[in-house]
C-alpha cells in the first residue's frame, strides 16, 4: 500500500459495490460518474491491486472488493453514529437518533409516539430504519432497536414489555361472505393470508397450529404490512397484532381461543443511558408501546 486511502474512497467503494455500477453510486452519492470512477481508481492506485473488472456485463468486483466490503460497511456505520453523536450537545434534547425496528411497528405504532415526542422536543430529529432484519447495536447501526427477539448481546441497556398478542382476523365482509370459522381445521375452506419463505420463527409458531400449511394460503407475503393490508380488504383470514386489529371495527378476530404471542424489547447501547435525547426517545418508546392495559408484566434490565 502507498499510502493510507481517504475514507471518501472506502465510501465509494461501498456505493459501487451496493449499487453494481458507476453510474447508479454516483446517483446515490449524489455526486457524477466521473468523479466515482476517479474514487475507484485512486483507491486502486492507494491499494496496489484490481478492485473490479470491466466486462461486457459492466464492473465485476475482485476477490479483494469483496473482502473490503465489510469492513467498508462498518466504516459507513461508524461514520453515521459519529455523525449522529455530533449532532448535539450531550446535556441537550437535541441532535439525531436512530431508531431500528419491524415495518409492522414502524407504521402502526410509532407514528403518534414520534409526533409526541417531536412536539415535546422540537430540536430532535429522528432517523427510522425499518427492517425485519435484527440490527447490531454494539456497531452501532442504531441507536435504539425494537426487538421482537430477546437481546443477546451484551452492553446493552434493554426493557421488556409485555408479549404483543397475536391472533387469526377477517374482515366483516369476508365473514360475511365466505361464514366464520368455527374450529381451526375449518380453515382449510377458507382463504388465509399467510407467509411466503418458511423461517424457524415460523416454523416454531406453524407448529403451534399443525393444521396451517404454507402450500394451502391463498395468499402469501413475507411482508407483515402486505398481510395486514389484505385482511383490511377483506382478502381472507390472516394472523396479525390484537392491538392493531383493535383499532378497526371493521376487523373481527375469528378463532379467539387460540392465542400467539411475541416478545417485545427496547434496547440501546448502555453507553447512551447518559445521553439526553437518546435517553428521552427510549423512554417515550417504552411507555408508548406498552400495548396492555396494565402493564404488570414489565421489568427492566440494565
Amino acid at each position: 500500500m502507498n499510502h493510507d486511502p481517504d475514507w471518501a474512497l472506502y465510501r465509494t467503494l461501498l456505493a459501487v459495490l451496493d449499487a453494481g455500477s458507476l453510474s447508479a453510486a454516483a446517483r446515490a452519492l449524489g455526486t457524477t460518474q466521473p468523479t466515482v470512477a476517479r474514487h475507484v481508481d485512486a483507491l486502486e492506485s492507494a491499494l496496489g491491486a484490481d478492485l473490479f473488472v470491466r466486462s461486457q456485463r459492466g464492473l465485476e468486483p475482485t476477490e479483494l472488493a469483496v473482502s473490503l466490503r465489510p469492513h467498508a460497511r462498518t466504516m459507513a456505520t461508524t461514520a453515521a453514529a459519529l455523525l449522529r453523536a455530533a449532532s448535539g450537545a450531550q446535556g441537550d434534547f437535541a441532535g439525531t437518533v436512530r431508531i431500528t425496528a419491524s415495518d409492522v411497528v414502524g407504521v402502526e405504532h410509532l407514528p403518534p409516539i414520534l409526533t409526541r415526542l417531536r412536539r415535546a422536543h422540537p430540536a430532535l430529529a429522528i432517523e427510522l430504519a425499518l427492517s425485519d432484519v435484527v440490527g447490531d447495536l454494539l456497531a452501532r447501526e442504531a441507536d435504539i432497536a425494537i426487538r421482537m427477539v430477546e437481546p443477546t448481546q451484551g452492553a446493552l441497556l434493554a426493557r421488556r414489555l409485555p408479549p404483543v398478542d397475536l391472533g387469526f382476523h377477517a374482515h366483516r365482509d369476508y365473514l360475511d361472505r365466505a361464514g366464520t370459522p368455527a374450529a381451526i381445521g375449518d380453515l382449510s375452506a377458507h382463504d388465509v393470508i399467510g407467509y411466503d419463505t418458511e423461517t424457524p420463527a415460523l416454523r416454531a409458531m406453524a407448529a403451534r397450529l399443525p393444521p396451517l400449511d404454507r402450500r394451502t394460503f391463498a395468499l402469501r407475503a413475507d411482508s407483515n404490512l402486505a398481510q395486514v393490508a389484505a385482511i383490511r380488504s377483506g382478502f381472507g383470514i390472516g394472523i396479525c397484532q390484537v392491538a392493531i386489529a383493535g383499532r378497526d371495527p371493521a376487523l373481527v378476530r375469528v378463532l379467539p381461543a387460540i392465542t400467539l404471542t411475541l416478545p417485545l424489547w427496547i434496547v440501546m447501547h448502555e453507553d447512551l443511558k447518559t445521553n439526553a435525547r437518546c435517553r428521552a426517545v427510549f423512554d417515550a418508546l417504552v411507555e408508548g408501546l406498552d400495548l396492555s392495559e396494565a402493564a404488570p408484566g414489565a421489568t427492566a434490565t440494565c
